[in-house]
Formats: C-alpha cells, sequence, structure tokens
C-alpha cells in the first residue's frame, strides 16, 4: 500500500512516496513477535489481534486459521533468502567478496529484526521435526551451492582444506542466529546499543572468516 504525500512549500507538486504497512504485513508482523517469545502453541489468534488492534475475525478474513498465518510468517523469510541469495552467488563473484556478501546479508537481515533469530530458535526447539523438513527443503538447495563455492576454494588454496564445507555453514548460520538473538543480554558484556551490536557482528565475521580462509603468507 502506498500513500503519496505532498512535500514542499505551497503550491509545490513534487510528491514523495512513503510506504505505509497493510493490514496482512501488520498482522504478520504481530504474529512473529509473539510466535518468538511464546512459540506456536501459546499463541492465539486473538492475542496477534489485540497486538494489531483488529477483531480476531479481521484477522480471518486475511488468514484462514493459525497454521496458515504460521507458514505465511515462516514464508516471509524463506522467500527472502529465495530473491536475495541467487543475485549475492552471482554479483559477489570474487571469492572473498562473496563471502563477505553472503554472511553480512546474512547478519544484516537478523539484525534489522531480532524477532526473526528468536523465531528460526523458538521453532527448533518446539516444533523440531517440522522445522527439520523445512529446513532440508529450503536450506538444503542454496546450502548446496555455497558449500560448492567452498570446494573450489579448497581446490584454488584459498580455503582452508579441513573445512567440512556443509557443517561449516550450518555452524555460521547457527551462530549468526544466536548472535542476533542473544544480543539483548550479551551485550551487557560488549556493550548496548548499535557500538554493542556492531562489535558482536564484526567478531562473528572474524571467526567465520579467519576458520574458513587459508592464513596469507606473511611477508
Amino acid at each position: 500500500m502506498r500513500n503519496r504525500l505532498p512535500v514542499g512549500k505551497t503550491g509545490d507538486v513534487n510528491t514523495a512516496t512513503v510506504e505505509t504497512p497493510s493490514t496482512q504485513d501488520l498482522i504478520r508482523r504481530a504474529a512473529m513477535t509473539l510466535f518468538a517469545s511464546r512459540g506456536y502453541e501459546a499463541t492465539t489468534l486473538q492475542a496477534v489481534a489485540e497486538v494489531v488492534g483488529i477483531s480476531k475475525q479481521a484477522i480471518l478474513h486475511h488468514f484462514r486459521s493459525k497454521e496458515e498465518l504460521h507458514d505465511a510468517v515462516l514464508r516471509q523469510l524463506i522467500d527472502h533468502w529465495n530473491r536475495t541469495l541467487p543475485h549475492l552467488l552471482v554479483t559477489a563473484s570474487a571469492t572473498r567478496n562473496r563471502f563477505d556478501a553472503v554472511f553480512s546479508e546474512l547478519v544484516a537481515f537478523f539484525q534489522a529484526d531480532p524477532d526473526r533469530a528468536r523465531l528460526v530458535l523458538r521453532e527448533l526447539m518446539d516444533r523440531p521435526d517440522v522445522t527439520r523438513k523445512l529446513l532440508s527443503d529450503v536450506i538444503g538447495p542454496w546450502l548446496s551451492s555455497i558449500a560448492t563455492y567452498v570446494r573450489i576454494g579448497q581446490e584454488r588454496g584459498v580455503h582452508r582444506a579441513d573445512v567440512d564445507p556443509e557443517a561449516y555453514l550450518l555452524q555460521v548460520l547457527q551462530l549468526a542466529i544466536i548472535g542476533v538473538a542473544t544480543a539483548d543480554v550479551m551485550s551487557a558484556i560488549v556493550g548496548e546499543g548499535p557500538e554493542g551490536r556492531e562489535r558482536s557482528a564484526r567478531e562473528l565475521a572474524r571467526i567465520a572468516h579467519a576458520s574458513l580462509f587459508s592464513p596469507r603468507p606473511v611477508a
């Protein structure tokens, strides 16, 4: 939904486009927060409705059930990666650039809304069987693509020979998700606010980078 609002002095014809979230967006956002904090079973459509400020019937107008709403929330996370990852893999062709691009996007995506990371953790704990199949169906294909890139780097001597590509990628994914999900609690150690989050993200990137790339020879 777009609202076009006039800007500038009286009489100006210039306009600025202001994005306003749709009702469906607001419902999904509220549902994600509640699913992440309470879990699927403890979250009710009535609770979601109260957060959004609408009736339960209004939610059922957009989503026929809690399960459909839950699927929509997860699908939104999945669609982001289905759109973003192929573009990153194509445009960031250099070995180190590709790593930096994908890793930075991964961390930035979860940092933009930590409830995304918390939701993934909650799903892993509360619904392991469902989540296992989801991860296999969705993450499996692009995990395989990046693992191929890691193996090519190993053949060229750029990546460490002892790295297990698939296992490494899963560990990095877990580190990013757990790091963002627990940032509010752990930030008391490295500093609160953007500075603390930046310190944590920088160190996470260093660990992931050092674990993958072969040391450069010292001149």
